[in-house]
């Protein structure tokens, strides 16, 4: 029977938080006898990257706060951040040769606008680091021995001293991110958390709701998250897009993980808009009013919203574009305000992994040590990138999490060989 191939460090998915991994286990292991291997199932490595922020790739954000994210403790993730905050991103491209420039949302990207500017800086990195890049070889199982952890899949038998699992979670499948490594882990003797789901995904509304006729059309909101008790689970401010099939844009998806979270727990958690996130209702409905006799529903509407999207609002709102808004009855008017600063979304679903773009679940943090991603459960196993219970909202805070979580992970391979 052949003997094992032996691997000092094995890096089991070559995603943001895997190559980052590489990269630091290959500067931290100081030449030290053995090998650093990362492996990848993909036949292009990097996809996730290349598609993120539209084919730009946000690296990442101007401010992290653990309040950005989701998932496990804001205690836990604080420690994970401040261990490798924006600065050290920042400081990190910059030396492999990527500028990054702030845009007004705050989001970094790339001054070049090109993801792939990004892919090629870390891939660079792993191989300056002494990291060998295999691809596609998909790890299909892990076992610990005695010896160490036994590796096998499609072309791999290996046995190494280390591994750092940064297969990711569910989202985008075609990429890579399957589940498997979350198969893996548990089998290793982690937990997962109960619920795994998609987060910052695209919402579905019904056939037939008027929204789905507004496509493409988007406008500034306010979106809340509610309980079925009425309680407020979570409320983000950003652009709502309107599509064929219901709603997504910045504010949808960032919203969408606390809504599918709720809702996986039994809670009947509804989704709310307000369509007029700058003005006051009570102000609004004395400007209603006090208007002139002449003033229409659709007047006092005009210029705050392109025309379809206001025509809806009208039809929702139970009022007629004519309608003179000092002859509304009180009931009337109540409920015109209801859907202009309160409407209810009927929403029925989402897109699914293959449209979000991150999981929510995963390991919780609580089994891992945070100064070396180290599981407290099996020595020798470390964790890094969506594998964990994080995830954050949209503009570059996951690929932080990445970057933090693989820098840690990373290093302290390198330091222990």
């Amino acid at each position: 029977m052949a003997s094992r191939e032996p691997i000092s460090v094995a890096i089991v998915g070559a995603g943001a938080a895997g190559l980052m991994a590489a990269i630091h286990a290959g500067r931290s292991s100081e030449g030290r006898a053995g090998s650093i291997v990362a492996f990848d199932g993909a036949a292009k490595i990097g996809a996730k990257i290349l598609v993120a922020g539209g084919g730009r790739c946000n690296v990442t954000h101007h401010e992290v706060l653990p309040e950005d994210y989701a998932g496990s403790s804001r205690n836990a993730i604080r420690k994970v951040l401040r261990a490798y905050p924006v600065d050290a991103v920042v400081e990190f491209f910059a030396a492999e040769g990527v500028e990054l420039k702030r845009e007004e949302t705050g989001k970094l990207f790339p001054v070049t606008d090109k993801a792939r500017t990004v892919l090629d800086a870390l891939l660079h990195s792993v191989e300056s680091a002494g990291v060998e890049l295999r691809h596609p070889v998909r790890v299909e199982s892990i076992e610990r021995t005695p010896e160490g952890f036994g590796i096998k899949g499609p072309g791999i038998d290996a046995l190494a001293d280390r591994v750092i699992l940064c297969t990711g979670g569910k989202a985008l499948p075609k990429t890579g991110s399957d589940g498997l490594g979350l198969e893996l882990v548990q089998k290793l003797g982690h937990t997962v958390t109960t619920t795994v789901h998609p987060a910052l995904v695209p919402l579905l509304l019904p056939d037939g709701d008027p929204i789905c006729d507004l496509s493409v059309i988007a406008a500034p909101v306010t979106l809340s998250i509610r309980s079925g008790s009425g309680r407020s689970i979570a409320a983000y401010s950003a652009p709502l897009l309107c599509t064929h099939f219901g709603i997504s844009g910045p504010v949808v998806l960032d919203a969408s993980r606390h809504l599918l979270a709720a809702r996986a727990e039994g809670d009947a958690a509804e989704a709310r808009v307000d369509w007029l996130p700058d003005e006051d209702r009570d102000a609004f409905e004395g400007s209603m009013l006090s208007a002139s006799g002449q003033t229409t529903c659709q007047g006092i509407l005009r210029g705050r919203f392109p025309e379809r999207l206001l025509r809806m609002l009208l039809l929702a709102g139970g009022v007629e574009a004519t309608d003179r808004v000092r002859t509304l009855t009180r009931a009337r008017r109540l409920e015109f305000l209801d859907v202009l600063f309160d409407h209810r979304l009927e929403v029925v679903g989402d897109r699914g992994y293959t449209f979000a773009e991150a999981t929510a679940g995963g390991v919780p943090l609580s089994e891992i040590r945070l100064d070396t991603m180290e599981s407290r459960i099996v020595p020798g196993l470390h964790l890094a990138g969506e594998i964990c219970d994080v995830d954050g909202r949209v503009g570059g805070f996951n690929f932080q999490w990445a970057w933090a979580s693989g820098f840690l992970a990373g290093r302290a391979v390198g330091r222990a060989g």
